[in-house]
C-alpha cells in the first residue's frame, strides 16, 4: 500500500522557521552553539553556525566547527563493516568469534553465546551500556568503558572485560542500545588487519574526502567546547565527568579530552570527531543509494527495520536497521517524519535524520550535550523543517 505524503515540505520558507527555532533555544540558554544544515534532493537550502563555539573565550561557531561525535560515530563505523560486506571479505551472520576468537561471552546459564555480526549491527547482540545500568551494575564492576571516558585501557582489554559478565539476555530475543558497535569495531580492525581508525579511512572517509573526521581532533582551533545542560546555563564538560541520563542509571562518564588523546583506544560507537558538512556527505552518499561504498541493495538492509516487532526503549514507533533507527509508525513515534526515515544522535549534542521519501537529509550538531540530542531543541527543529 502506496503511503501518501502528508507533509510535503515547503522549503521556501525553511531558513526563516528553522532560524526561528535556534535563535529561541539560544536565547532560552538551552543550548551554547550549533551548526545545523538542512538539504533536500541533494541541494543544501540552510546551512548555519549559530552562537559560540567557545562561550568562555566568545568564540563564534564556524560552520566547519569540530564535534565530538559520541554515537554519531555508529553510523560511520556501521557503514564501515557494510563496505566490507560488499567487498566479500565479512558476512553479516559471521560468528563474531570467528574474528574475534577471545571474545566468547556467555550466556546467564554459563554457556557460550552465539552471537554474530547481524546482532552486533541491529543491537541485538545480548548487550548493554554501562550508562544504561544501574549504579555499580555488571559493567561497572568489571570496570568495562562505555566508550567516552578515558580508562587508560586497549580496545581488547575492553573487549575482554565486557566477555567477563554475563550477557543480558541470549542474542536475537531482544533489543537494547549498546556498546555493540564497539565490538563491531575490533572486528573491522581484524578482516581489514590495520588499527581501525585506518580502516575508517581508507573504508569511508577517503573516499567521500571527509577529511575532518577521525579518531582524533584534525585541527584543535576548530573543536567545540563541550557543554552540558545546568541552570541558569549549560556549565562547560570537564574530563571525568558524569551527567544522569535517565532516573535510576549509572549515566554518563565523560572526558572531551579524549578528543586529542592520540592514545584512547578507538571506539566503534562513541570515539569519533567530525564536522557537520562531512556527515551530511556521509548521509546523502546513503540516500542517494550508496555510491561509491555500496551497492543500493546493502543500503536498503542498512536502512529497513531488521527486528521485527521487538519493542525498543526510548524509540516508540520505530525499529532498528543494521546501525540506525527506522521510523515505523509515526503517529506512534509522534513525528511529522515520513515512514521508512532514519535517524540518531550523540550524547555531546547532536541530531540528524534522513527521510528518503522526502529526500531530505538534516545533520543538527550542537555542543550543549543532552539538549541536541533529545531536547526540545531537536523536536522543534524537525517540527519546523516540516511546517508549511
Amino acid at each position: 500500500m502506496e503511503i501518501l505524503d502528508s507533509h510535503k515540505i515547503n522549503s521556501e520558507g525553511l531558513p526563516r522557521r528553522v532560524g526561528e527555532v535556534i535563535d529561541r533555544t539560544l536565547a532560552d540558554k538551552r543550548l551554547v552553539g550549533a551548526v545545523v544544515k538542512v538539504a533536500i534532493d541533494g541541494e543544501l537550502v540552510y546551512s548555519c553556525a549559530a552562537g559560540l563555539a567557545d562561550r568562555e573565550k566568545n568564540l563564534l561557531m564556524q560552520e566547519d566547527a569540530l564535534f565530538r561525535l559520541a554515537s554519531v560515530t555508529k553510523p560511520i563505523v556501521s557503514t564501515a563493516a557494510l563496505v566490507l560486506v560488499a567487498q566479500g571479505r565479512l558476512r553479516l551472520d559471521d560468528r563474531v568469534d570467528r574474528w574475534l576468537p577471545e571474545f566468547q561471552p556467555r550466556l546467564q546459564n554459563g554457556e557460550v553465546a552465539t552471537m554474530t555480526i547481524r546482532h552486533l549491527m541491529t543491537h541485538t547482540a545480548g548487550l548493554s551500556y554501562r550508562f544504561f545500568q544501574e549504579e555499580n551494575g555488571s559493567y561497572q564492576q568489571a570496570g568495562v568503558s562505555d566508550g567516552m571516558d578515558q580508562p587508560g585501557i586497549t580496545l581488547e582489554e575492553n573487549l575482554r572485560r565486557l566477555a567477563s559478565v554475563p550477557l543480558l539476555y541470549t542474542p536475537g530475543t531482544e533489543w537494547r542500545y549498546s556498546i555493540a558497535t564497539d565490538v563491531l569495531g575490533a572486528v573491522i580492525a581484524k578482516v581489514t588487519e590495520t588499527p581501525l581508525s585506518e580502516a575508517i579511512h581508507a573504508l569511508i572517509t577517503k573516499p567521500l574526502g571527509m577529511n575532518d573526521t577521525g579518531f582524533i581532533a584534525v585541527d584543535l582551533e576548530r573543536l567545540a567546547t563541550s557543554y552540558t545542560n545546568d541552570s541558569p546555563e549549560p556549565r562547560p564538560l570537564l574530563d571525568s565527568d558524569s551527567i544522569s541520563f535517565v532516573e535510576g542509571t549509572a549515566g554518563f562518564l565523560l572526558a572531551p579530552g579524549r578528543a586529542l588523546d592520540d592514545t584512547a583506544y578507538p571506539s566503534g560507537g562513541a570515539g569519533m570527531v567530525g564536522s557537520a558538512g562531512d556527515f551530511l556527505q556521509l548521509l546523502e552518499t546513503l540516500r542517494k543509494g550508496g555510491a561509491p561504498l555500496l551497492p543500493e541493495s546493502l543500503v536498503q538492509d542498512m536502512t529497513s527495520n531488521q527486528i521485527g516487532d521487538l519493542p525498543m526503549a526510548f524509540w516508540p514507533g520505530r525499529g532498528f536497521g543494521l546501525g540506525i533507527t527506522v521510523l515505523k509508525d509515526p503517529a506512534a513515534a509522534d513525528t511529522p517524519e515520513s515512514p521508512g526515515t532514519w535517524r540518531m544522535g550523540g550524547t555531546y549534542g547532536h541530531s540528524w535524520f534522513v527521510d528518503p521519501k522526502q529526500r531530505l537529509s538534516v545533520v543538527a550538531f550542537t555542543n550543549t550535550a543532552l539538549e541536541g540530542m533529545s531536547g526540545q531543541f531537536t523536536v522543534d527543529l524537525c517540527e519546523a523543517i516540516y511546517d508549511n
